[in-house]
């Protein structure tokens, strides 16, 4: 999606703004040529808008922004209503494809449509700011005022991208740990699980280690050591028979493992767990 990237260090300028409620269902929006940016904050029913021979379709919570120089009409009858703004940038402005800029301090980059993630607050800002222009009539107020509803949608934005993002982090994360805890008496390295989830094995472990607190390789220990423990005290299996299932090649390496994690050999662990109770009826 195309996304529009500006400075905001010093605040944009405030051409005029409004709130549209159509006249009826018949409406169709003008026919015109913008000569500064645009943004529609989107109220109430549907609106049908064009820009140059691209359509857009807006809903209730839904923004879009047109810039300067666009042929802007409605291509549909609309029964709709709309808060509207139009600015202008001092420095002028990038148009960029979605993901193409990184953060940069005072700038800001907004994509063409989207929806609120909190529309009521973007309606509260706008009408503080027509209570501005009819009050004030302070062109510095509500230069600022502009670009804070600009920021405010920027960050809005932001937080969505980056819960996304994170969502997605955890997911992954959680996927590692069913596989892991299916696969816990394989013989598994942290390389193999990485090939499985088509990751490099320092990123997983990074990701892992991050939401985790641990390390992979020492849960995917600790998740070994769990099945152990319950082949030790539910099981007349020997040690080297545990170690075998558990997918070591050498029991002394499992005996060295089991050790390392609980401070027991597993010899110990089993007799000081080996009351169990059996019933067959």
């Amino acid at each position: 999606m195309t996304c529009y990237s500006f400075r905001v260090d010093s605040p944009v300028s405030l051409v005029m703004t409004g709130k549209f409620v159509a006249p009826s269902s018949e409406w169709k929006h003008m026919y015109r040529v913008l000569l500064e940016f645009e943004l529609f904050i989107q109220t109430r029913g549907t609106l049908y808008i064009a820009m140059d021979k691209e359509r857009h379709v807006l809903n209730e919570g839904d923004f879009l922004l047109m810039p300067p120089q666009a042929v802007q009409y409605g291509y549909r009858e609309s029964d709709c209503s709309f808060y509207w703004l139009h600015f202008t940038v001092q420095g002028g402005y990038e148009t960029l494809e979605s993901g193409a800029a990184g953060y940069q301090p005072g700038v800001i980059t907004i994509p063409a449509q989207g929806t609120l993630r909190s529309p009521d607050k973007l309606i509260v800002m706008m009408k503080q700011l027509q209570d501005s222009v009819r009050s004030y009539r302070e062109q510095t107020l509500n230069n600022y005022l502009t670009t804070s509803i600009l920021c405010e949608l920027y960050n809005q934005l932001s937080i969505v991208q980056n819960q996304s993002r994170k969502n997605r982090k955890q997911q992954l994360y959680n996927d590692i740990v069913d596989y892991i805890k299916w696969n816990r008496m394989e013989n598994m390295k942290v390389n193999q699980l990485a090939e499985h989830f088509g990751y490099n094995a320092k990123y997983l472990s990074f990701l892992f280690s991050e939401i985790a607190g641990i390390s992979l390789k020492q849960f995917m220990l600790q998740e070994k050591t769990d099945a152990a423990k319950s082949l030790l005290t539910d099981t007349n299996q020997s040690i080297k028979e545990i170690s075998q299932q558990l997918g070591y090649s050498e029991s002394h390496q499992f005996t060295h493992s089991f050790k390392k994690m609980t401070g027991l050999a597993p010899t110990d662990y089993r007799n000081a767990y080996s009351s169990r109770l059996l019933f067959y009826k």
